[in-house]
């Protein structure tokens, strides 16, 4: 068994990547910027784009102005997993050139940092799972989390 390599990035937060990790990841809009319902969807498909291909997410939340993601980045090659900056730059760069085309909006559309946190065990795993779930029930945006339209979890 390959022993994991760790990586740490640094810009105004640290960014741990641990090869074959699951992250909690949050990622906001810029100046608390309030994405339409059509917005939201482009953001909502392109999580979902490479999902299976360059990562796997287990549970996604797109709410008004920031995701919540659980993910974990799969193999790019033999050695190397795709890096959390290079998936973070495709979705974030490919919906912030979308969203203007449906939102009066010019200008950035996201932060330039995220928070990504290593997920360290199943019990945590549980944790960031039920809090994707109920983010949107706890805004007020929906009655429970499967009938808002910008909720995915992996299917059982």
């Amino acid at each position: 068994m390959q022993k994991p390599k760790l990586k740490i990035f640094q810009r105004r937060l640290p960014h741990w990547e641990l090869d074959g990790a699951v992250y909690f990841i949050t990622f906001n809009t810029w100046e608390k910027l309030e994405l339409s319902l059509e917005a939201r969807e482009i953001v909502f498909n392109s999580c979902l784009f490479f999902d299976k291909n360059r990562y796997r997410i287990f549970v996604l939340v797109v709410m008004t102005n920031h995701v919540h993601l659980l993910i974990q980045p799969l193999l790019k090659s033999e050695n190397e997993f795709w890096s959390l900056s290079n998936i973070m730059k495709s979705i974030k760069g490919y919906s912030a050139k979308q969203i203007p085309k449906v939102m009066k909006h010019l200008g950035t559309v996201w932060q330039d940092e995220r928070y990504d946190r290593i997920i360290r065990n199943d019990e945590e795993f549980q944790q960031y799972w039920e809090y994707l779930r109920q983010n949107p029930v706890k805004a007020g945006l929906s009655s429970s989390p499967e009938n808002y339209p910008f909720f995915w979890q992996l299917p059982e």
